[in-house]
C-alpha cells in the first residue's frame, strides 16, 4: 500500500470520505459483535488516484484498533497471468507459519486441493479441477476466519487480480452468509474484461458500494491544501492546486509533497510553478525525474517493474547487474523520490521488501523502458526465477513476454509450467503457456505433442478450441500408437461436449478403420459404441446392437477395452429392455473383484466418467441397488476427494439422487438432486449434467406428490423440449408428460407421452422402466379411449416380463390393476403387490400396498400401505391412504 509519510498528509487523503469511513466502522464493529456474524463485502470503485488506497489504510487503521487481524494483497498490471497471485498474497502467510502437519490437519480433506493453489503443498500428478480448487479455497478462508476471528480481508487493484483469484473472489462472495469475515476490495472501473469482468461485477454484485469516490471539491483541495502547506496557503494558491490536479486526490498529495520539497511559498505569486511541478510526478515528467537520479537508479527501477511483485534488493541487484551495495544505494534514492517504498506490512524492521509507491507510478516506469531492453529484462528475470527453484510456473509469465526465437528450451520450460498450472487448476494459466510454446515453435517431432497437450488443457474449458488443437495435431506427424489413439479419444471428447455428438461418433470410427493394432482398434472401437450408446437421437442404425453383442461376445474382461465393450454392451441391453439377467452377468464380468478395474474409475482420465456411470445405471434399473448404490456413493467421493466440484460432482450427486429415488428415499433423492442441481447451475445451464438434476428432481417431486413444486422446478429450470443430444435416466419425455397431467394439461400430456413411444421405438428403447411411456399413457387414455389404453397396458406387461425384474413386471400389473374394476383389478393388485414386495424399490411397492387396500376394501393392506409411504416421504400418497380410510373405501 502507499506508505504514508506525514500525520497531514494521512489524514488529507481522507478528505470529503467521512460516509465512506463511517460505512468501514460499522462494517468492522458488525464482524467484532459475534463470531457468528455474517461476512461483508465492501467495494471501493473509482478511477486512478481517487484515494481507493487510502481509503484501504484508513480501513485497516480502524479494524486494527478494534483487534481484528487484517490482510491485504494487491493487484499488478504486470502479474494478472500469474494464477493465485493475489489469494497467495492473502493466505499464504498464515498457512506458512504454521507447521506442515498443522496446517494439514486445520485444512483437513481440502489441504491436498487448495494447498498446491496456495503454494503450501506440492501439486498432484492429476489435472486439478478449478471448482474444486476454487471451493477449497473458500473453505480455507471458512476455516481461518474461525481461527483469526474477526479477520479482514483486503484486495487493493482487484482489477488487475489475476483470473483465479477473481473467480475465487466471487465464489467467497456468494457463500458470506456462512462466512464471518469483512472483505473490501478497492478496483477501478475499467481495465477488465471477459471473464475476469464477470467474476469481479458478480463480487461487487453480492457487496455493498464505498462511493462512488468522486475527485475533490474545490473547498476540500483548498482544506487539504492548508492542512498540508499551513493556514497562510492564498486562495489564489489553492484553486491553482485543485485546478492543475482536477481534484485527483493521489496527485493532490503528491504535489503538495513535492511544493514542500522544492520549498514553494503557497502564494498567488507561485502558483505557475505548479503544473512544472505536476508533470515531473507522472509520465515523461516522472521519467525525467527517475534520470536525475542516475542511471544505476533508472537501472533499478526498472528491474523493479520487471518483477512486479516480490521486489527485494537482492533479486533486483541481480536482475539490474548491480552489486549488493550500490543496488542498497539506488533503493534508498528511490524511496526518497516516492517512487518505491516499503509495504505496510512488510514484517520486521529493516526488511528489504519494496513496492511502488502506487500503481501509477509502476505502470509509468514498466512503459518507460525501451521495448527490446524490457522484452531482454523479461529472459533474464525468466533465469533468475529458475536459478532460485520458484520452479517453471513462476518463471513462465516472464518467458510469455520474450519474443519467440525457435528456442527449445523455451519450449521445455513453457510446458513444464503448463503442466504445473494444470495440477494447481489453472487450466488459462497453461492454455497461455502452450499457446505461446507453440509460437517458439517447437521443434517437428514435438509440435503435435504441445498442440495435444493444448488440447487436453483447453478440453473443460473450450472445448470448440480444443476441437481445432487436436484435429491440427492429428493431421500432423509425431502422434503415433498409444499417443494418436489418447488423441483421438480426447477430440471425440471435446465433440461430445461441443454437443457434435455424431461427429465424434464418425471420428473414433473412421480411426478405428485405418488402426492396425487389435487392442488400440478396440479401445476405438469401444468408445464409437460408447457415444453411440448415450446418444439421444431419433435415428439408430439397426444392426448397431448386434454388432455390439457379436464384438462383447467373445471378450473375457481381460483388459480396459474388453471392460469398456462389456459395460456398453450391459448398458445397451437395459436401455433395450432385453433379459436384466444377462445384463447383470455382463455387468458383472466387466468388474475386478467387484470392483472397477483399475483405469476405469471415476477419475480415471483415459475412458472418462461415462463408462462407470452406464455401468452404476445398469444396475439400478436392473433392480440391483445396492451395487448401484455403491458405485454411486463411489463417485460422489472419489470427486470430493479429488476436488472436482463442476460438473462430475453434480452428476454424482445427481445419481446418488437416482439410487435413493429407485430405492424410495424420496426425502434423501430430493435434497442430493437439489445439490446437484445448484452445483448445475454454476457450472451452466443446458449441459446434459444439468438436465439429469432437473429431470430426476421433477420425477421425485411428483413421486412426493409435490406436484407445484415440480411445475415450479420444471418452469424456473427450463425443463421442457428441445431435449438434449445425450441419453437423460430415466427419459424425460415421460416425466414431462406425468407433470403435465398431474397439473392438468392433459392433452398435452398424452402428446408427450405419444412423442416418447415415437422416440423410443426409434431408437429400440423398450425398457419399460427406463422409458414408462406406455403405462402413463394407458391410465391417461383410459377414460377416453380404454381399448388402445388396454393394449398399451398388455404391452407394457410383455415387455416387463421380457425385461423380467420384479420392479418392471410389479409396475406393469399396477397398470393392468388401475383399468379394471372388481375382482379383476382385485387379482392384479394382489399380484403387483407380491412382485413390488420383493423388489427393492420400497416406493412403487408402497404405492401397490395402498392400491391394492382400496380396491380390495382392506384397512390392513392401506394402513400397511400408509406406513411405507410415509417412511418414503411420499406425502401424497399418504394423503390419498388416509383419505380412502377416512371415507370408508376399506372395510
Amino acid at each position: 500500500m502507499t506508505e504514508v509519510r506525514r500525520a497531514g498528509t494521512a489524514s488529507a487523503s481522507l478528505w470529503e470520505r467521512d460516509e465512506e469511513v463511517a460505512t468501514i466502522t460499522r462494517a468492522v464493529d458488525t464482524l467484532c459483535a459475534d463470531r457468528s456474524s455474517p461476512g461483508t463485502l465492501l467495494e471501493a470503485r473509482g478511477e486512478a488516484g481517487v484515494g481507493k488506497t487510502a481509503l484501504l489504510a484508513e480501513a485497516r487503521r480502524i479494524a486494527e484498533a478494534r483487534g481484528c487481524t487484517v490482510w491485504s494483497a494487491r493487484g499488478g498490471e504486470t502479474l494478472r497471468s500469474v494464477p493465485f497471485n493475489v489469494v497467495r498474497q492473502l493466505l499464504q502467510p498464515a498457512l506458512v507459519s504454521m507447521l506442515p502437519e498443522e496446517a494439514r490437519e486445520y485444512l483437513g480433506d481440502w489441504y491436498d486441493i487448495a494447498g498446491p493453489a496456495l503454494g503450501i503443498a506440492d501439486p498432484g500428478e492429476r489435472q486439478a479441477d478449478p471448482q474444486g480448487v476454487c471451493d477449497g479455497l473458500v473453505a480455507a478462508v471458512r476455516r481461518l476466519a474461525r481461527r483469526e476471528w474477526p479477520l479482514v480481508l483486503m484486495i487493493d487493484d482487484a482489477h488487475w487480480a489475476d483470473q483465479e483469484t477473481l473467480r475465487w473472489l466471487a465464489a467467497l462472495a456468494e457463500r458470506l452468509d456462512e462466512t464471518s469475515v469483512l472483505v473490501v476490495v478497492a478496483r477501478r472501473p475499467g481495465d477488465v474484461s471477459g471473464d475476469n469482468a464477470r467474476h469481479l461485477d458478480a463480487a461487487g454484485a453480492m457487496g455493498r458500494p464505498l462511493g462512488p469516490l468522486n475527485a475533490l471539491t474545490p473547498d476540500a483541495t483548498a482544506g487539504l491544501t492548508r492542512a498540508t502547506l499551513g493556514e497562510h496557503a492564498e486562495a489564489a494558491f489553492c484553486r491553482e492546486v485543485w485546478a492543475v490536479t482536477g481534484g485527483n486526490p493521489y496527485e493532490t498529495v503528491e504535489l503538495l509533497a513535492k511544493v514542500q520539497d522544492s520549498e514553494l511559498q503557497p502564494v498567488e505569486a507561485e502558483a505557475a510553478e505548479l503544473r512544472d511541478l505536476n508533470r515531473s510526478a507522472r509520465g515523461g515528467g516522472l521519467v525525467a525525474r527517475l534520470e536525475q537520479l542516475g542511471v544505476d537508479s533508472t537501472r533499478f527501477a526498472w528491474a523493479a517493474a520487471i518483477l512486479g511483485g516480490g521486489i527485494t534488493v537482492d533479486m533486483v541487484a541481480r536482475l539490474a547487474t548491480l552489486d549488493r551495495a550500490d543496488a542498497a544505494r539506488c533503493a534508498e534514492l528511490l524511496r526518497g523520490a516516492r517512487i518505491l517504498s516499503v509495504p505496510d506490512d512488510a514484517g520486521q524492521p529493516g526488511a528489504d521488501e519494496l513496492e511502488f509507491v502506487h500503481p501509477l507510478i509502476a505502470t509509468a516506469v514498466y512503459n518507460s523502458i525501451p521495448d527490446a531492453l524490457r522484452t531482454a529484462m523479461h529472459g533474464i528475470a525468466a533465469q533468475l526465477v529458475t536459478d532460485s527453484g520458484l520452479g517453471a510456473a513462476a518463471a513462465s509469465r516472464h518467458l510469455l513476454k520474450v519474443h519467440p526465437d525457435d528456442d527449445q528450451e523455451v519450449v521445455a520450460q513453457l510446458r513444464e509450467a503448463a503442466r504445473e498450472h494444470l495440477a494447481v487448476g489453472a487450466p488459462d494459466a497453461a492454455r497461455r503457456c502452450l499457446e505461446r510454446a507453440l509460437q517458439e515453435p517447437p521443434l517437428p517431432a514435438s509440435h503435435a505433442r504441445v498442440l495435444f497437450e493444448l488440447g487436453c488443457a483447453t478440453l473443460l474449458t473450450a472445448p470448440a478450441t480444443t476441437i481445432g488443437h487436436l484435429r491440427t495435431a492429428l493431421a500432423m506427424p509425431g502422434l503415433d500408437g498409444e499417443q494418436r489413439v489418447d488423441a483421438v479419444f480426447r477430440l471425440s471428447q471435446a465433440l461430445l461436449h461441443n454437443d457434435q455428438l455424431e461427429e465424434a461418433v464418425r471420428t473414433v470410427e473412421a480411426e478405428a478403420a485405418r488402426t492396425p493394432d487389435p487392442s488400440a482398434r478396440l479401445r476405438l472401437q469401444a468408445a464409437q459404441y460408447m457415444w453411440e450408446g448415450i446418444h439421444a437421437g431419433e435415428t439408430s442404425s439397426p444392426h448397431r446392437s448386434a454388432r455390439l453383442a457379436e464384438l462383447a461376445a467373445g471378450c473375457t474382461g481381460r483388459d480396459n477395452a474388453e471392460r469398456a465393450l462389456l459395460i456398453l454392451r450391459g448398458f445397451d441391453a437395459m436401455t433395450h429392455g432385453e433379459s436384466a439377467e444377462e445384463v447383470v452377468e455382463l455387468c458383472d464380468r466387466a468388474l475386478v473383484n467387484g470392483r472397477l478395474a483399475p483405469g476405469l474409475g471415476w477419475i480415471d482420465t483415459e475412458w472418462g466418467m461415462e463408462l462407470p456411470m452406464m455401468l452404476a445405471s445398469s444396475y439400478a434399473y436392473t433392480d440391483r441397488l445396492d451395487r448401484a448404490e455403491a458405485l454411486f456413493t463411489e463417485a460422489l467421493r472419489a470427486y470430493e476427494s479429488a476436488g472436482w466440484s463442476g460438473g462430475h460432482l453434480a452428476l454424482a450427486h445427481a445419481y446418488v439422487g437416482l439410487g435413493h429415488r429407485r430405492r424410495g428415499r424420496l426425502r434423501e433423492a430430493e435434497q442430493s438432486l437439489r445439490e446437484s442441481l445448484r452445483i448445475a447451475e454454476r457450472v451452466g445451464r443446458g449441459l446434459p449434467l444439468y438436465w439429469s438434476a432437473t429431470c430426476n428432481l421433477v420425477d421425485t417431486l411428483l413421486a412426493r406428490g409435490h406436484v407445484e413444486e415440480a411445475r415450479t422446478v420444471a418452469e424456473q429450470y427450463g425443463f421442457a423440449p428441445p431435449y438434449p443430444s445425450t441419453i437423460v435416466l430415466p427419459d424425460p419425455r415421460p416425466v414431462r408428460g406425468r407433470l403435465l397431467i398431474a397439473t392438468g394439461r392433459t392433452k398435452e400430456g398424452v402428446n408427450e407421452l405419444e412423442a416418447a413411444e415415437k422416440a423410443a421405438a426409434a431408437r429400440g428403447r423398450h425398457n419399460p422402466v427406463v422409458v414408462p411411456w406406455a403405462t402413463e399413457l394407458a391410465r391417461a387414455l383410459a377414460g377416453e379411449d380404454p381399448g388402445r389404453a388396454a393394449r398399451l397396458a398388455t404391452d407394457a406387461r410383455r415387455q416387463a416380463e421380457r425385461f423380467g425384474t420384479d420392479t418392471a413386471i410389479g409396475e406393469a400389473l399396477r397398470c393392468a390393476a388401475a383399468l379394471e374394476t372388481g375382482q379383476r383389478a382385485v387379482r392384479l393388485a394382489a399380484q403387483a403387490v407380491t412382485y413390488l414386495e420383493a423388489s427393492p424399490c420400497q416406493y412403487e411397492h408402497a404405492a401397490a400396498r395402498v392400491e391394492y387396500g382400496i380396491a380390495a376394501r382392506s384397512a390392513a393392506e392401506l394402513n400397511r400401505g400408509l406406513a411405507l409411504a410415509d417412511s418414503c416421504g411420499a406425502d401424497g400418497l399418504v394423503a390419498r391412504a388416509r383419505e380412502a380410510l377416512a371415507v370408508g373405501h376399506a372395510g
